[in-house]
Protein backbone atom coordinates (compact mmCIF):
# COMPACT_ATOMS: atom_id res chain seq x y z
CA UNK A 1 0.00 0.00 0.00
CA UNK A 2 1.28 3.11 -1.27
CA UNK A 3 1.45 5.93 1.51
CA UNK A 4 -0.64 8.35 0.08
CA UNK A 5 -2.77 5.83 -0.37
CA UNK A 6 -3.07 4.54 3.16
CA UNK A 7 -3.10 8.46 4.03
CA UNK A 8 -6.52 8.58 1.97
CA UNK A 9 -7.61 6.00 3.79
CA UNK A 10 -7.21 7.23 7.17
CA UNK A 11 -8.86 10.34 6.23
CA UNK A 12 -12.02 8.99 4.61
CA UNK A 13 -12.08 6.47 7.94
CA UNK A 14 -11.93 9.72 10.57
CA UNK A 15 -14.99 11.02 8.71
CA UNK A 16 -17.44 8.29 8.90
CA UNK A 17 -19.82 8.12 11.98
CA UNK A 18 -18.87 6.15 14.69
CA UNK A 19 -19.84 2.84 15.44
CA UNK A 20 -19.02 -0.36 16.94
CA UNK A 21 -15.40 -0.65 17.14
CA UNK A 22 -13.72 -3.65 15.40
CA UNK A 23 -10.75 -5.21 17.57
CA UNK A 24 -7.80 -5.46 14.61
CA UNK A 25 -8.92 -5.61 11.04
CA UNK A 26 -8.95 -8.93 9.15
CA UNK A 27 -5.16 -8.79 8.66
CA UNK A 28 -4.57 -8.67 12.07
CA UNK A 29 -6.84 -11.37 13.21
CA UNK A 30 -5.78 -13.44 10.48
CA UNK A 31 -2.05 -12.91 12.12
CA UNK A 32 -3.11 -13.65 15.38
CA UNK A 33 -4.93 -16.96 14.30
CA UNK A 34 -2.60 -18.29 12.04
CA UNK A 35 0.65 -17.67 14.04
CA UNK A 36 -1.25 -19.25 17.13
CA UNK A 37 -1.40 -22.54 15.84
CA UNK A 38 1.99 -22.63 14.14
CA UNK A 39 3.30 -22.19 17.39
CA UNK A 40 1.58 -24.90 19.13
CA UNK A 41 3.73 -27.82 20.60
CA UNK A 42 4.17 -30.99 17.88
CA UNK A 43 2.94 -33.29 20.94
CA UNK A 44 -0.61 -32.04 20.31
CA UNK A 45 -3.43 -34.10 17.78
CA UNK A 46 -2.06 -33.08 14.29
CA UNK A 47 -5.31 -31.94 13.66
CA UNK A 48 -4.96 -28.95 15.80
CA UNK A 49 -1.08 -28.32 14.46
CA UNK A 50 -1.30 -29.00 10.71
CA UNK A 51 -0.56 -26.19 8.01
CA UNK A 52 -4.78 -26.37 6.68
CA UNK A 53 -5.08 -25.67 10.32
CA UNK A 54 -3.17 -22.73 11.12
CA UNK A 55 -4.87 -21.75 7.52
CA UNK A 56 -8.27 -22.51 8.79
CA UNK A 57 -8.04 -20.75 12.24
CA UNK A 58 -6.50 -17.22 10.53
CA UNK A 59 -9.57 -17.16 8.33
CA UNK A 60 -11.98 -18.34 11.09
CA UNK A 61 -10.71 -15.50 13.75
CA UNK A 62 -12.09 -13.17 11.34
CA UNK A 63 -15.87 -14.32 11.71
CA UNK A 64 -17.08 -12.66 14.49
CA UNK A 65 -16.60 -9.25 12.94
CA UNK A 66 -18.02 -10.90 9.61
CA UNK A 67 -21.14 -11.81 11.68
CA UNK A 68 -22.02 -8.19 11.71
CA UNK A 69 -25.45 -6.41 10.26
CA UNK A 70 -27.53 -9.39 10.73
CA UNK A 71 -30.07 -7.85 12.32
CA UNK A 72 -30.47 -5.50 15.04
CA UNK A 73 -31.59 -8.69 17.82
CA UNK A 74 -28.12 -10.33 16.51
CA UNK A 75 -25.73 -7.55 16.69
CA UNK A 76 -27.36 -5.63 20.02
CA UNK A 77 -26.33 -8.54 21.50
CA UNK A 78 -23.31 -9.70 20.19
CA UNK A 79 -21.15 -6.30 19.45
CA UNK A 80 -20.77 -5.96 23.08
CA UNK A 81 -18.53 -9.48 23.11
CA UNK A 82 -15.70 -7.71 21.74
CA UNK A 83 -15.23 -5.05 24.22
CA UNK A 84 -14.83 -4.42 27.99
CA UNK A 85 -14.93 -0.40 28.85
CA UNK A 86 -12.78 -0.29 31.96
CA UNK A 87 -11.89 3.09 33.54
CA UNK A 88 -8.44 4.45 34.81
CA UNK A 89 -8.86 2.14 37.83
CA UNK A 90 -9.53 -1.29 36.12
CA UNK A 91 -13.26 -1.21 36.46
CA UNK A 92 -15.74 -1.83 34.34
CA UNK A 93 -18.16 1.19 34.20
CA UNK A 94 -18.58 1.94 37.54
CA UNK A 95 -19.60 -1.97 38.48
CA UNK A 96 -17.33 -4.98 38.84
CA UNK A 97 -13.58 -4.65 38.37
CA UNK A 98 -11.42 -6.53 35.84
CA UNK A 99 -9.42 -8.16 39.15
CA UNK A 100 -13.13 -9.45 40.26
CA UNK A 101 -15.38 -9.96 37.90
CA UNK A 102 -18.25 -12.60 38.92
CA UNK A 103 -18.39 -15.88 37.61
CA UNK A 104 -21.09 -15.60 35.13
CA UNK A 105 -22.91 -12.90 32.73
CA UNK A 106 -25.90 -12.45 34.64
CA UNK A 107 -24.20 -11.99 37.72
CA UNK A 108 -22.23 -9.41 36.00
CA UNK A 109 -24.78 -7.69 34.40
CA UNK A 110 -27.00 -7.42 37.87
CA UNK A 111 -23.95 -6.00 39.56
CA UNK A 112 -23.39 -3.33 36.27
CA UNK A 113 -27.40 -2.91 36.94
CA UNK A 114 -26.59 -1.62 40.54
CA UNK A 115 -24.32 1.03 39.21
CA UNK A 116 -26.38 2.47 36.46
CA UNK A 117 -25.28 0.72 33.61
CA UNK A 118 -25.72 -3.10 31.96
CA UNK A 119 -23.03 -5.00 29.92
CA UNK A 120 -24.54 -4.28 26.54
CA UNK A 121 -22.89 -0.61 27.70
CA UNK A 122 -20.44 -1.72 29.04
CA UNK A 123 -19.09 -4.71 27.33
CA UNK A 124 -18.27 -8.69 28.22
CA UNK A 125 -15.51 -9.57 26.37
CA UNK A 126 -14.04 -11.62 29.12
CA UNK A 127 -17.38 -13.66 29.09
CA UNK A 128 -16.79 -14.50 25.26
CA UNK A 129 -12.97 -15.24 26.15
CA UNK A 130 -14.10 -17.77 28.92
CA UNK A 131 -16.97 -19.28 27.10
CA UNK A 132 -15.29 -19.59 23.67
CA UNK A 133 -12.08 -21.27 25.76
CA UNK A 134 -14.82 -23.67 27.84
CA UNK A 135 -16.57 -24.63 24.57
CA UNK A 136 -12.76 -25.77 23.24
CA UNK A 137 -12.23 -27.99 26.06
CA UNK A 138 -15.41 -29.89 25.39
CA UNK A 139 -14.99 -30.24 21.68
CA UNK A 140 -11.69 -31.58 22.84
CA UNK A 141 -13.11 -33.64 26.04
CA UNK A 142 -15.38 -35.39 23.05
CA UNK A 143 -12.54 -35.71 20.75
CA UNK A 144 -10.59 -37.74 23.05
CA UNK A 145 -13.55 -39.90 23.96
CA UNK A 146 -14.23 -40.63 20.03
CA UNK A 147 -10.66 -41.39 19.52
CA UNK A 148 -10.16 -43.97 22.32
CA UNK A 149 -13.43 -45.47 21.55
CA UNK A 150 -12.41 -46.02 18.00
CA UNK A 151 -9.96 -48.13 19.40
CA UNK A 152 -10.71 -49.98 22.26
CA UNK A 153 -14.91 -50.56 22.03
CA UNK A 154 -14.97 -54.46 20.87
CA UNK A 155 -18.54 -53.60 18.53
CA UNK A 156 -17.47 -52.93 15.01
CA UNK A 157 -20.44 -50.43 14.62
CA UNK A 158 -19.94 -48.64 17.52
CA UNK A 159 -16.24 -48.07 16.58
CA UNK A 160 -17.33 -46.91 13.40
CA UNK A 161 -19.74 -44.31 14.12
CA UNK A 162 -16.83 -43.18 16.70
CA UNK A 163 -14.40 -42.48 13.75
CA UNK A 164 -17.52 -40.86 11.93
CA UNK A 165 -18.44 -39.04 15.27
CA UNK A 166 -14.65 -37.66 16.14
CA UNK A 167 -13.86 -36.60 12.40
CA UNK A 168 -17.13 -34.21 13.07
CA UNK A 169 -15.20 -33.12 16.51
CA UNK A 170 -12.76 -31.95 14.35
CA UNK A 171 -14.71 -29.66 12.56
CA UNK A 172 -16.03 -27.82 15.54
CA UNK A 173 -13.26 -27.94 17.16
CA UNK A 174 -11.21 -25.89 14.17
CA UNK A 175 -15.07 -23.81 14.11
CA UNK A 176 -14.82 -23.26 17.31
CA UNK A 177 -11.11 -22.27 17.80
CA UNK A 178 -11.76 -19.71 15.38
CA UNK A 179 -14.36 -18.07 17.29
CA UNK A 180 -12.22 -17.85 20.38
CA UNK A 181 -9.03 -16.46 18.50
CA UNK A 182 -11.18 -13.69 17.72
CA UNK A 183 -11.54 -12.62 20.97
CA UNK A 184 -8.52 -13.23 22.67
CA UNK A 185 -7.62 -11.28 19.63
CA UNK A 186 -9.80 -8.70 20.73
CA UNK A 187 -8.67 -9.10 23.90
CA UNK A 188 -4.74 -8.13 22.83
CA UNK A 189 -5.73 -4.21 21.32
CA UNK A 190 -5.58 -1.61 24.70
CA UNK A 191 -8.84 -0.05 23.16
CA UNK A 192 -10.74 -2.57 23.53
CA UNK A 193 -10.12 -2.50 27.34
CA UNK A 194 -10.81 0.85 27.94
CA UNK A 195 -13.14 3.79 27.92
CA UNK A 196 -10.47 5.64 26.28
CA UNK A 197 -11.66 3.19 23.22
CA UNK A 198 -11.28 5.73 19.97
CA UNK A 199 -9.49 8.58 21.17
CA UNK A 200 -9.18 10.11 24.88
CA UNK A 201 -13.01 10.93 25.08
CA UNK A 202 -14.19 14.58 25.46
CA UNK A 203 -16.09 14.40 28.61
CA UNK A 204 -13.16 12.36 30.51
CA UNK A 205 -10.59 13.93 32.59
CA UNK A 206 -7.30 14.79 30.01
CA UNK A 207 -4.70 16.60 32.01
CA UNK A 208 -1.98 14.60 29.58
CA UNK A 209 -3.57 15.96 26.42
CA UNK A 210 -3.75 13.21 24.82
CA UNK A 211 -5.73 13.19 21.56
CA UNK A 212 -9.71 13.05 20.80
CA UNK A 213 -9.44 11.84 17.58
CA UNK A 214 -10.73 8.62 15.93
CA UNK A 215 -7.76 6.46 15.85
CA UNK A 216 -9.21 3.19 16.76
CA UNK A 217 -10.03 1.42 13.10
CA UNK A 218 -7.60 3.41 11.26
CA UNK A 219 -4.64 1.92 13.71
CA UNK A 220 -6.50 -1.80 13.85
CA UNK A 221 -6.96 -1.68 10.29
CA UNK A 222 -5.49 -0.03 7.71
CA UNK A 223 -1.92 0.79 9.77
CA UNK A 224 -1.48 -3.23 10.16
CA UNK A 225 -1.96 -4.26 6.80
CA UNK A 226 0.22 -1.50 5.31
CA UNK A 227 2.98 -1.85 7.69
CA UNK A 228 2.79 -5.14 9.47
CA UNK A 229 3.46 -8.25 8.75
CA UNK A 230 3.73 -12.02 9.66
CA UNK A 231 7.69 -12.48 10.18
CA UNK A 232 7.13 -8.96 12.63
CA UNK A 233 4.74 -10.43 15.01
CA UNK A 234 6.10 -13.58 15.04
CA UNK A 235 9.64 -12.37 16.47
CA UNK A 236 7.89 -10.84 18.96
CA UNK A 237 6.17 -13.86 20.45
CA UNK A 238 7.45 -15.45 23.78
CA UNK A 239 7.70 -19.11 25.33
CA UNK A 240 4.37 -20.48 26.23
CA UNK A 241 3.35 -19.36 29.73
CA UNK A 242 1.73 -21.70 32.65
CA UNK A 243 -0.50 -19.58 34.93
CA UNK A 244 -1.67 -22.32 36.88
CA UNK A 245 -4.80 -20.82 37.07
CA UNK A 246 -8.61 -21.26 35.95
CA UNK A 247 -9.72 -20.06 32.79
CA UNK A 248 -10.98 -16.95 34.41
CA UNK A 249 -7.73 -15.73 36.33
CA UNK A 250 -6.37 -16.11 33.47
CA UNK A 251 -8.51 -13.77 31.57
CA UNK A 252 -8.20 -11.23 33.86
CA UNK A 253 -4.55 -11.37 33.86
CA UNK A 254 -4.42 -11.47 30.41
CA UNK A 255 -7.04 -8.51 29.66
CA UNK A 256 -5.71 -6.36 32.89
CA UNK A 257 -1.56 -6.74 30.95
CA UNK A 258 -3.34 -5.16 27.99
CA UNK A 259 -4.87 -2.62 30.05
CA UNK A 260 -1.59 -1.39 31.21
CA UNK A 261 -0.68 -0.43 27.05
CA UNK A 262 -3.53 2.42 26.92
CA UNK A 263 -1.44 4.65 28.40
CA UNK A 264 1.67 4.04 25.73
CA UNK A 265 -0.26 4.17 23.11
CA UNK A 266 -1.78 7.28 23.59
CA UNK A 267 1.49 8.87 24.67
CA UNK A 268 2.98 7.32 21.68
CA UNK A 269 0.33 8.86 19.48
CA UNK A 270 0.98 12.02 21.15
CA UNK A 271 4.42 12.08 19.98
CA UNK A 272 3.95 10.89 17.01
CA UNK A 273 1.29 10.27 14.33
CA UNK A 274 0.92 6.96 13.24
CA UNK A 275 0.16 7.99 9.55
CA UNK A 276 3.60 8.25 8.29
CA UNK A 277 4.11 4.49 9.20
CA UNK A 278 6.85 5.39 11.61
CA UNK A 279 8.82 2.54 13.27
CA UNK A 280 7.97 3.05 16.62
CA UNK A 281 4.13 2.57 15.55
CA UNK A 282 5.42 -0.74 14.49
CA UNK A 283 6.73 -1.94 16.88
CA UNK A 284 4.04 -1.19 19.25
CA UNK A 285 1.57 -3.36 16.30
CA UNK A 286 3.29 -5.83 16.35
CA UNK A 287 3.91 -6.10 20.02
CA UNK A 288 0.00 -6.50 20.97
CA UNK A 289 -0.43 -8.73 17.71
CA UNK A 290 2.21 -11.05 19.42
CA UNK A 291 0.54 -11.12 22.65
CA UNK A 292 -2.64 -12.12 21.29
CA UNK A 293 -1.20 -14.82 19.47
CA UNK A 294 1.03 -16.01 22.17
CA UNK A 295 -2.26 -15.71 24.70
CA UNK A 296 -4.22 -17.78 21.50
CA UNK A 297 -1.78 -20.22 21.69
CA UNK A 298 -1.36 -20.67 25.46
CA UNK A 299 -5.22 -21.14 25.93
CA UNK A 300 -5.29 -23.42 22.98
CA UNK A 301 -2.31 -25.67 24.98
CA UNK A 302 -4.52 -25.49 28.44
CA UNK A 303 -7.28 -26.46 26.65
CA UNK A 304 -6.17 -29.63 25.31
CA UNK A 305 -4.37 -30.55 28.80
CA UNK A 306 -7.51 -29.54 30.99
CA UNK A 307 -9.63 -32.01 28.52
CA UNK A 308 -7.38 -35.20 29.75
CA UNK A 309 -9.38 -35.28 32.74
CA UNK A 310 -12.49 -34.16 31.40
CA UNK A 311 -16.45 -35.98 31.17
CA UNK A 312 -19.19 -35.79 28.31
CA UNK A 313 -22.55 -36.64 27.43
CA UNK A 314 -25.31 -38.05 29.42
CA UNK A 315 -24.80 -40.37 31.59
CA UNK A 316 -21.26 -38.57 31.59
CA UNK A 317 -18.50 -40.53 30.80
CA UNK A 318 -14.70 -39.56 31.62
CA UNK A 319 -12.09 -39.62 29.41
CA UNK A 320 -10.15 -41.65 31.66
CA UNK A 321 -12.64 -44.39 31.79
CA UNK A 322 -12.57 -44.67 27.81
CA UNK A 323 -9.11 -44.69 27.56
CA UNK A 324 -8.57 -47.37 29.90
CA UNK A 325 -10.89 -49.42 28.07
CA UNK A 326 -13.44 -49.52 30.97
CA UNK A 327 -16.40 -48.23 29.16
CA UNK A 328 -18.37 -48.60 26.05
CA UNK A 329 -19.51 -45.08 25.51
CA UNK A 330 -21.70 -45.33 22.55
CA UNK A 331 -24.95 -44.96 24.55
CA UNK A 332 -23.99 -41.51 26.15
CA UNK A 333 -22.47 -40.02 23.05
CA UNK A 334 -25.10 -41.76 20.47
CA UNK A 335 -27.97 -41.47 23.01
CA UNK A 336 -30.32 -43.92 24.53
CA UNK A 337 -33.34 -41.38 25.21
Amino acid sequence: MTRARFGLILVLLASLPTGPARAWGAMGHRLIGQLAIEALPSDMPAFLTSADTAAAVGELAREPDRWRDSGRTHDSDRDPAHFIDLDDSGVALGGPALSALPETRAAYETALRAAGTDSWKAGYLPYAIIDGWQQLEKDLIYWRIDRAAAEKVANPAHRAWFRADMAERQALAVRDLGILAHYVGDGSQPMHVSIHYNGWGANQPNPQGYTNNHIHVPFEGPFVYAYVDAAMVRADMTPYRDCHCQIAAWTADYLGETRTQVIPLYELYKTVGFETGDARWRVFAAARLAAGADALRDAVIDAWRASATGKAAWPAVSVADVEAGRVDPYDSLYGAD
